[in-house]
């Protein structure tokens, strides 16, 4: 399957009935993030904003948003049915996350059709929305895959980050130095006295926002990890201001400069996040300071609508779903645990709860688990709490491991383990202000759990349960099932 750019993707939405064009005039001051919500609500299409107010003509004119935002969209992004199920594409991303394929570089391509330098610049001519009532903003990278260098090994990382306008050239980020890849690119940037270059693409095929969205090991460049996804090379060209290269095709580039001087800092904030909650008091942050906007002709500009809620899924949710459970599961095979059958990661939890099927080979396995985690770099944001459940329980079914949670765990007995203060997350409500200090701290901690909600092997196995260490359920024999399900129509029961 070869490289999209966001056009190939939207008519690929379209052919599938999964794109709604939006053509009453919508205002993008609260009101198109209101719709978005109202659509992930109805488990509704992608949307593409085609008359926005006050955009009727201009620079930028649509504005396209929730495209990963269910998970049969997601699984045609990956080259798979709508219907894929989960097993398949998390073991389909495990694979492909330690593909690569070297991208190419271009002399040119549609993303230069226009270059807007000094002046010129205001990114306010993009129908950028703010999303939500209480945000401090225009948020115009939500769903963004900002490029950055490593000046010591000039290995690019592709991430996505938060941003909104400040003025009409800069841009206020939530640039966390400690744990975030481009943080430590940052560090190295700001040791050497200079600023960081920095280039923002919006709107290209969209394995490269599920890969932006995803922490990749360090030191593995996305553009070589999306050329081994798609079977062939990325099509890059060179920015304009800065040493780095951006895709051929992608709609929107944003090409600048962040620094570490304190004087530069704009205030940042508030945010509605992915827990579903909205973030601090404004902050001042690292800004970026813009140099060149590239874009096609007419561009499309791309947002996701962030913060996830009962019922409500953000692309954010859905591609965590996917990804931190391929990246749980490679890190627990790397750390040579046996017996892992499945990984979930509920898509309302954005993968900080996360669910291991295995089929246990000793009594401390479980721990083992939560341990190898914990100690990756991947759970920066993600795994705060681990479940793990046997193979009779399917990690993906509420009840099922409800189930097990009620009748397999003994918290006093080690069923719960608590992890207290190592690195997490500065954005999590419930952490303490003290802990979310990332000037003070450098991150933020995380008090982290574990439930190990299998069948304890301190029980003796008992002859009267069949040589095992719990009691025999009520399930009945596979002889009557196969009885009963022989005779279903005889009993007038087949319509159910």
């Amino acid at each position: 399957m070869g490289f999209l750019d966001m056009r190939q993707w939207l008519a690929q939405l379209e052919q599938h009935g999964e794109l709604r064009r939006i053509k009453a005039e919508v205002d993008w001051d609260r009101e198109i993030g209101a719709v978005t919500r109202r659509v992930l609500e109805k488990k509704g299409p992608a949307l593409l904003f085609e008359n926005v107010k006050g955009y009727s003509g201009g620079r930028c004119t649509k504005l396209f948003a929730s495209g990963l935002g269910s998970r049969g969209r997601l699984a045609l992004a990956l080259g798979f049915p709508h219907d894929a199920g989960n097993r398949e594409l998390v073991q389909h991303v495990m694979k492909m996350n330690r593909a690569t394929v070297p991208p190419v570089i271009v002399d040119s391509g549609p993303v230069k059709e226009v270059i807007v330098r000094g002046d010129a610049i205001d990114q306010t001519e993009f129908p950028v929305p703010k999303w939500h009532y209480l945000e401090g903003g225009r948020y115009i990278h939500t769903f963004s895959s900002i490029v950055t260098r490593d000046p010591e090994t000039g290995i690019m990382n592709v991430g996505m980050y938060r941003g909104m306008i400040g003025r009409k050239d800069t841009a206020p980020f939530l640039l966390v130095k400690g744990g975030q890849h481009w943080g430590a690119h940052f560090v190295k940037w700001a040791a050497r006295g200079k600023p960081m270059p920095v280039a923002c693409v919006i709107g290209w095929d969209p394995v490269m926002s599920f890969l932006s969205g995803s922490p990749l090991p360090a030191g593995v460049c996305e553009y070589d990890v999306m050329g081994g996804y798609r079977g062939e090379p990325a099509r890059l060209v060179r920015c304009e201001t800065v040493d780095l290269e951006v895709p051929a095709g992608a709609e929107i580039v944003i090409e600048g400069f962040i620094s570490d001087d304190p004087a530069s800092y704009e205030s940042e904030g508030p945010f509605g996040e992915y827990t579903g909650y909205v973030s601090d008091l404004p902050t001042p942050r690292p800004t970026m300071k813009i140099s060149c906007i590239t874009h096609r002709r007419d561009p499309i500009f791309c947002g996701s609508l962030e913060g996830t809620l009962p019922g409500s899924y953000s692309e954010n949710s859905v591609m965590s779903s996917v990804q931190r459970a391929a990246i749980a599961w490679n890190i627990l095979s790397g750390a040579g645990i046996p017996g892992i059958l499945d990984v979930y990661a509920p898509p309302i939890t954005n993968g900080v709860n996360i669910r291991i099927q295995i089929k246990k080979h000793y009594q401390g396995q479980p721990k083992q688990i939560a341990a190898a985690l914990w100690g990756n770099s991947a759970a920066q944001y993600r795994y705060k709490h681990v479940i793990v459940v046997e193979e009779d329980i399917d990690p993906s079914d509420d009840e099922q491991v409800e189930w097990a949670y009620a009748h397999r765990v003994n918290a006093g007995e080690g069923g719960v383990v608590i992890f207290p203060g190592i690195f997490g997350s500065p954005i999590d409500p419930s952490t303490p202000l003290e802990d979310r200090n990332v000037e003070q701290l450098g991150t933020g901690l995380w008090n982290r759990m574990l439930i190990d909600a299998t069948r304890s092997w301190k029980h003796p196995r008992q002859a009267r349960w069949n040589n095992e260490r719990f009691p025999p359920t009520v399930k009945p024999h596979d002889d009557d099932t196969a009885r009963v399900e022989t005779r279903w129509a005889e009993y007038g029961l087949d319509d159910l």
